[in-house]
């Protein structure tokens, strides 16, 4: 299954709630400047200042309605709060070198002419979700009442719109950011002249509040305050919680989750008997959803993209989603020195011990997890398959493009076959990844879960490589992987991004109803038969030890961390 499938529809994260902004002015074809690579990392000194970004909380209503949904524990606080951004971009590099090290936030900051960058305190970012502890929110009820007091880290990726009708036409920054626990790189920004959404939206943890009337206060934390020079506004907003109860609700909840939704919760929209789904502790381990209008999403194209050295979003050499209409003529191969990807797996994660999914064998247990394979470039993975009419299965191409976009061969590899089970429906490419259960001493398989996959770029593993693409456009499997009537598919895995499935989609399980307790190795191989070209395949496998207990019935499974990643 492909990434998005584990998303339980993993892909279809960006399809779910999708948030108001501030009013837009007309969109101008305005290109942007200083954007890709950042020279002269961690130069404190530079010869010229660069612009500062100036900074203001904001709210664009004094008033909101919030839906409780019968189904639902709470309401999600979507309070329309933003930090408006003028002067400069707000823009982040945040990386880390290994699972052993910690994450590191540096702001870049640049005038278009000299760029320098300055490292975050530690304590400030401690994972790829955003600024942590950055936005403090108290309700107090009719009565003066305090009911609820909360923090939320802000993502400064929920672009939500422009401030001004002269500020740029779109916003070049990644849409989301990553929750995924993996991530080793993102690219965090806010163009001049735009609004951020900075209200906590966590659709995990929502807030128990019974219809009613509701004083909300909002406010920047003051260790943000201090370091980013922000005013010490506190916007007040009255909130409405009402009782919901249209029919409606039914796939927002489905969808509803958090960074990275590969194939737990978001590969297009969900049927009745998938609405009732359970999707696990994460919702469908499905990213973060941008707090973007698409209303008032300018769609252009700025100019720049990709245009010259040093630009690192992959635009030049990131083909469009539309498949070939024909099969590939003349001799098959690619130049030696054409750029390919590199396939790298990512230990498993989400894990645990379930009754299965809709079809497997009742009574027994198993192991179900989720896992990832990403490209870490420099080249995307573009992959179309062609068919014959009638027939099942299509016949699978990997083509090659120079740096500037163009075709410049091609080769087989394999066959892309349809796959009917509920929560796939569409077609998978084989031999993409391989999953295996092993034995303590690693030398022996006891359990082989081969799956065939639908590309897609569910999550931002690193936004840092080179040529990495920051704004993929397959993100969901209801639009990369075809239909069944399909007579050819392009799958692409993007350079930056892997494609998650997750342990809620079937086939992402071992059957371990037999097996004896002890401590066992899930491995995931990308590309096992090597039919792929890629630049390296030594960083192909990635282990995760995990330790089976318990009684027949009632089995347990323990997931020691990975290195600094507790991630079960």
């Amino acid at each position: 299954m492909n990434s998005q499938e584990q998303h339980g529809g993993r892909r279809g994260s960006r399809s779910r709630l999708q948030r108001s902004a501030l009013a837009a002015g007309a969109a101008l074809a305005v290109a942007f400047t200083g954007v890709g690579a950042v020279p002269g990392e961690d130069a404190e000194a530079a010869e010229a200042a660069p612009g500062k970004p100036k900074l203001k909380l904001v709210a664009a209503s004094d008033a909101v309605t919030l839906d409780r949904y019968e189904w639902d524990s709470g309401v999600v606080l979507d309070l329309g709060t933003y930090v408006t951004v003028d002067d400069a971009p707000l823009e982040f590099k945040v990386t880390r070198k290994s699972y052993k090290d910690p994450v590191v936030a540096r702001q870049i900051l640049r005038d278009g002419t000299s760029t320098r960058t300055k490292t975050l305190p530690a304590g400030l970012v401690k994972d790829f979700a955003g600024l942590t502890g950055f936005l403090n929110v108290t309700l107090t009820d009719a009565t003066g009442k305090e009911v609820s007091k909360t923090e939320g880290a802000f993502c400064p990726n929920n672009a939500s719109g422009r401030l001004r009708p002269d500020a740029p036409a779109t916003s070049h920054y990644p849409e989301s950011c990553s929750t995924n626990p993996w991530t080793l790189g993102s690219v965090w920004g806010v163009e001049e002249g735009w609004a951020a959404n900075s209200s906590q939206i966590d659709y995990d943890r929502p807030v128990d509040l019974p219809a009613g009337e509701y004083t909300a206060k909002v406010s920047v934390a003051e260790r943000y305050r201090d370091l980013f020079d922000i005013p010490d506004d506190r916007p007040t907003i009255k909130v409405t919680v009402r009782e919901n109860h249209g029919g409606g609700g039914a796939g927002l909840r489905a969808k509803a989750s958090g960074s990275s939704a590969h194939h737990g919760g978001g590969h297009g929209a969900h049927t009745d008997a998938q609405a009732s789904h359970h999707y696990g502790p994460r919702g469908a381990d499905a990213p973060t959803p941008p707090a973007l209008s698409h209303a008032l999403e300018d769609r252009g194209a700025a100019h720049h993209l990709g245009d010259g050295p040093g630009h690192t979003d992959g635009s030049r050499i990131a083909p469009a989603l539309t498949p070939n209409t024909k099969r590939p003529a003349g001799r098959a191969g690619a130049p030696a020195n054409v750029p390919k990807p590199d396939l790298r797996s990512l230990p498993a994660w989400d894990i645990a011990i379930t009754d299965g999914e809709d079809g497997d064998a009742p009574g027994k247990e198993y192991l179900a997890f989720s896992a990832n394979v990403w490209n870490a470039g420099p080249a995307p993975l573009v992959v179309d398959g062609f068919r014959s009419p009638g027939k099942d299965l299509m016949d699978a191409y990997q083509y090659f493009y120079d740096a500037n976009g163009k075709q410049v061969g091609y080769t087989p590899t394999g066959t892309m076959e349809w796959d009917p089970r509920l929560g796939h429906e569409h077609w998978h490419f084989t031999d993409f990844a391989s999953y295996r259960l092993l034995s303590e001493d690693q030398t022996k398989e006891v359990r082989s879960g081969k799956e065939a996959f639908c590309l897609a770029n569910t999550d931002a593993i690193d936004y840092t490589v080179k040529n990495a693409n920051w704004k993929p456009r397959n993100t969901d499997l209801s639009t990369a992987c075809g239909q069944q009537n399909s007579i050819s598919v392009r799958e692409v895995l993007d350079v930056g991004s892997g494609d998650t499935y997750t342990q809620y989609r079937p086939g992402q399980s071992f059957d371990v109803t037999d097996l004896p307790n002890g401590t066992y190795y899930i491995q995931v191989i990308a590309n096992p038969e090597k039919r792929l070209q890629e630049t390296n395949t030594d960083n192909n496998i990635a282990l995760r030890k995990v330790i089976l207990g318990g009684e027949p019935g009632a089995r347990t499974v323990v997931v020691p961390p990975h290195d600094l990643i507790n991630a079960p």
